[in-house]
């Protein structure tokens, strides 16, 4: 049996080891954990999801919302966590386009959210941000032991929605196999085990959150502090008993300007892992400075889990995101010709390896695009493999943003700004920003000088928009730069706008 489950309830024979504090000081022990797993999979039955099914899920961060993916997979569905900023003019699509049969709320958002299910059938219970709501009340009725629902090791496990540079987000299917390399290859390679304490201030509706930091913890074992969000005064304070933390670059560049991070109050920590966004090389120089602790920082994709990391012993390059994995092999080849290219040259990063997805949900002609006929996968990311062997990123074949470690199309956002009264054309760009890696910045040419401002776009697209995708800043010009075809130069407004955020 190839259940993503079993496999973890063997790796952890001790129920009674505590598994998760929470914020609120409850601890759940590892029995705890398969109780409530076991009852609500029960639940998810009981509201006719079948094996193969999806479970959508929009909810504020909780145990019960973790253990949600837990009782998915024993159920034999596939598990879709979905962004909480997401609006529901967002949500529309992902809910049609993956069609679930049960999708998990806040009780908030509920009367808008039965709105879209009804279109596909699909039925609705919530839970809130403190863990309770429909679904955990009608849990509590049923039986803590459940069968888990065998599965092959090439089912799938999970859907998470990516973003691509042209029209919407795909759905990478993530296999059962999948998800377990990955967690025991990490497990082993960053040296993880029952005595670790993870600080857990990541979201769940992300790769990092659910699968690089949870699974990581319950493979190994572990533990973990359970925090709502990040929080700089809370991660301060558990750093004298925890001693893992995996954050985005973000969380560095905050904790740095706290007037107690000091060597002595990161003495119990052995490990500091970053990634999602590119980590800055004087960050990485900082935090070392300060600490006495050198950044791990490795590269992953919502496609592909982790690929590389940083050596737990040796030297963690600022700037580079270290070796492949063991089992993942990378190679960097020509954009155009697909040409193998030779040490510290820049081409594409192409990856092949366990931890690769299956392809796109219902897209298999963008799933035949994207893989080489050897099965290595054309991740977009432009990259380097240097004389040591370390992988560096040095940009992006396609015009991607990632801000605080979240994917953002700009495609999305032009269409939005464009559509506007007064706008005749947009772009949208990453440029480098301190706390985010990139801010989202929109350029716009206006109909008429002064037609529409800064603030009345912004306005706009609050309702429209994740939170996470609106443009921190608005550029007005009278003419995007274009080449010899037309096509616009992104690149020259992201070189022009460099310093926009840093100075």
């Amino acid at each position: 049996m190839s259940n993503l489950f079993d496999r973890l309830s063997r790796n952890t024979p001790n129920l009674a080891a505590r598994a998760i504090e929470n914020i609120d000081g409850t601890i759940y022990s590892y029995g705890d954990l398969f109780a409530l797993s076991a009852q609500i999979a029960h639940v998810l039955v009981a509201q006719g999801v079948k094996s193969g099914d999806r479970v959508a899920a929009q909810v504020e961060k909780s145990v019960p919302a973790l253990v949600l993916y837990l009782a998915t997979v024993r159920a034999g569905a596939v598990y879709l966590p979905l962004n909480t900023a997401y609006t529901l003019a967002e949500l529309d699509y992902f809910i049609s386009d993956s069609e679930p049969s049960l999708i998990v709320c806040d009780p908030a958002s509920e009367p808008g959210i039965q709105q879209l299910a009804a279109k596909v059938g699909a039925k609705v219970l919530t839970i809130d941000p403190v863990g309770k709501g429909s679904l955990v009340s009608a849990a509590a009725e049923q039986s803590p032991e459940f069968n888990t629902v065998a599965r092959q090791g090439d089912d799938l496990a999970a859907i998470l929605y990516t973003s691509g540079t042209t029209g919407r987000s795909k759905g990478a299917m993530l296999t059962h196999d999948n998800l377990h390399s990955n967690a025991t290859t990490l497990v082993e390679y960053w040296r993880f085990s029952s005595k670790d304490v993870l600080i857990h201030a990541l979201p769940i509706y992300h790769t990092h959150g659910l699968f690089v930091a949870s699974n990581v913890t319950f493979f190994s074992g572990a533990s973990m502090i359970f925090l709502p969000k990040f929080d700089p005064e809370k991660i301060m304070e558990l750093m004298v008993r925890a001693t893992c933390l995996m954050g985005v670059p973000t969380f560095y560049v905050r904790l740095l300007q706290h007037p107690k991070l000091n060597k002595e109050n990161v003495k119990n920590m052995r490990l500091f892992v970053s990634g999602s966004a590119p980590l800055l090389a004087d960050t990485h120089r900082e935090w070392s400075a300060k600490t006495g602790h050198a950044i791990l920082e490795r590269y992953g994709m919502t496609e592909t889990n982790m690929n590389t990391s940083n050596p737990y012993d040796g030297d963690r390059v600022p700037g580079a995101v270290g070796y492949p994995l063991p089992g993942v092999s990378v190679r960097i080849a020509d954009p155009e010709s697909g040409k193998l290219l030779a040490a510290d040259e820049i081409g594409m990063i192409e990856v092949k390896g366990p931890n690769v997805f299956k392809g796109y949900w219902r897209m298999p002609e963008k799933t035949e695009a994207e893989f080489k006929p050897d099965g290595f996968f054309i991740t977009g990311d432009l990259g380097k493999i240097d004389a040591r062997g370390y992988v560096h990123i040095v940009g992006r074949g396609k015009d991607l943003i990632i801000t605080g470690g979240f994917n953002v199309y700009p495609k999305e956002i032009e269409s939005e700004i464009d559509a506007m009264p007064g706008v005749f054309e947009s772009a949208v760009i990453g440029v480098p920003h301190p706390d985010f890696g990139e801010g989202v910045t929109a350029v716009v040419v206006r109909t008429k000088p002064d037609q529409i401002d800064e603030k009345a776009i912004i306005n706009a697209l609050q309702d429209r928009l994740a939170k996470f995708k609106q443009p921190k800043k608005i550029i007005f010009l009278d003419d995007l730069p274009r080449n010899t075809m037309g096509k616009v130069q992104k690149n020259v407004l992201r070189d022009q706008y460099a310093n926009l955020y840093t100075g």
